[in-house]
């Protein structure tokens, strides 16, 4: 059946690329775009579809903005229209108004890109043609709808139901193996001896979520560790000269880093999904495991301690440097009463808690610079991610461990100690 959908997949794809090379034109884009919104054949309109997303990579800065800047404005609701459907169906609720009202609603932008869409290969395309936007439109209000839409349709695209979990190890293709080093956001790979290190001992594991629609791109990775108890710094997670261990000898899984790979799914969140199915399935095929933690960056701490005129801690004081990270992730607030820190944010709302803070644990140039070099642990007890995560989202409550809360009250009375000396 594959073979036979193979087959008839590159039948269709020649003959609407052959009809697409003998009707080739010039016109700009809007009027492809318009051509495209008023087909009704479907081998006309793929070989439309097919010819802008072609050209569309080819466009510079300008003309892309220009598209950009054509869909937004020319493919929007009309408002007078939406107005008068909502009217007839308050009066009349019925199958028939509540469509109109549907239709009138949905801007032509969505069904403009879901016909984009149609074209085989075009997922990956609309991803890197959303990245574009994020990259020339910035803060332009104008394009903001735009790109509401574009996460509206991903976010059922690349709904959880969709997403492969692959394992990957040293034995995985190159190309694979090649994207795992570009794409890695948090402890850089180095070489592809680094990468060997990360992938091939027993005591290591590596997860990425694929999409059908683009199989040789992971959306998302996370590296693992299986350690002997809780590790308390990234050099001896990933010195060179480490001792590997037997898998059935670990009793504890460390995701040490998890890298976001594709800019165009930005704000499409995999990375609780990932998690909790990475470690639900080690736990079933490994029942030695009985403690699931990170082994995370504080990456906005130094920005935080900026803000209160405090000053980077002394190298020879690493547990102030570990108190005040403390305190920074039980207290430190942002925008509705969130945590400071994005990662934080992340793994608390996922349903961890703050397990453990340690200083001195990345003494790399990135961690001594983001944040004086302390890390933390989030444990994902099982049992209670389910619990942890209700209370966060229903009070903000940041769960931390006894030793935590005790390390992040040292941390005030500094900072109240800093306070009353200035």
């Amino acid at each position: 059946m594959s073979l036979l959908a193979d087959l008839l997949s590159t039948v269709f794809k020649r003959r609407y690329r052959a009809l697409a090379s003998a009707q080739k034109d010039d016109r700009p884009l809007s009027e492809l775009a318009e051509d495209l919104m008023g087909s009704a054949g479907e081998i006309s309109g793929l070989a439309l579809a097919d010819e802008m997303l072609s050209r569309f990579k080819r466009l510079d800065d300008d003309d892309k903005l220009a598209f950009f800047g054509y869909i937004s404005d020319a493919m929007d609701i009309e408002p007078e229209r939406l107005r008068q459907a909502l009217d007839a169906y308050e009066k009349h609720p019925s199958k028939a108004s509540y469509r109109a009202f549907s239709e009138a609603a949905e801007p032509r932008r969505h069904e403009f890109l879901r016909r984009l869409n149609g074209v085989p290969g075009a997922t990956g395309q609309l991803v890197h043609m959303r990245a574009e936007l994020l990259r020339l439109a910035g803060q332009d209000s104008r394009m903001a709808p735009l790109d509401l839409d574009f996460r509206h349709l991903f976010a059922s695209w690349f709904n959880r139901g969709f997403l492969v979990l692959r394992p990957i190890n040293w034995e995985s293709p190159a190309h694979i193996l090649e994207k795992i080093i570009a794409y890695e956001a948090v402890h850089a790979i180095s070489s592809w001896d680094d990468l060997r290190r990360r992938l091939e001992p027993a005591d290591r594991r590596c997860f990425a979520f694929f999409h059908p629609a683009m199989p040789d791109e992971p959306l998302i990775f996370v590296e693992v560790a299986l350690t002997q108890g809780v590790p308390n710094s990234i050099q001896s997670l990933l010195a060179e000269d480490r001792m590997a261990i037997a898998a059935d000898q670990a009793n504890t899984a460390v995701f040490y880093s998890i890298s976001n790979c594709q800019k165009g799914l930005a704000s499409i969140s995999f990375g609780n999904s990932l998690i909790k199915q990475v470690a639900a399935d080690l736990a079933a095929a490994m029942p030695e495991l009985t403690t699931f933690v990170t082994l995370s960056p504080i990456p906005s701490l130094s920005i935080w301690r900026e803000e209160q005129g405090l000053q980077p801690p002394d190298r020879n004081d690493p547990e102030l440097a570990r108190d005040l990270a403390a305190y920074y992730l039980l207290h430190a607030k942002a925008k509705g009463d969130q945590p400071f820190d994005p990662v934080a944010r992340f793994h608390l709302g996922n349903g961890a808690m703050v397990h453990a803070v340690h200083a001195e644990a990345d003494l790399s140039d990135k961690g001594m610079a983001q944040s004086d070099g302390v890390m933390v642990n989030y444990l994902y007890d099982l049992d209670q991610v389910g619990s942890n995560h209700e209370l966060y989202v229903s009070t903000k409550e940041v769960v931390a461990s006894a030793e935590v809360k005790k390390q992040a009250e040292d941390g005030k009375r500094h900072l109240g100690q800093k306070s009353q000396h200035d």
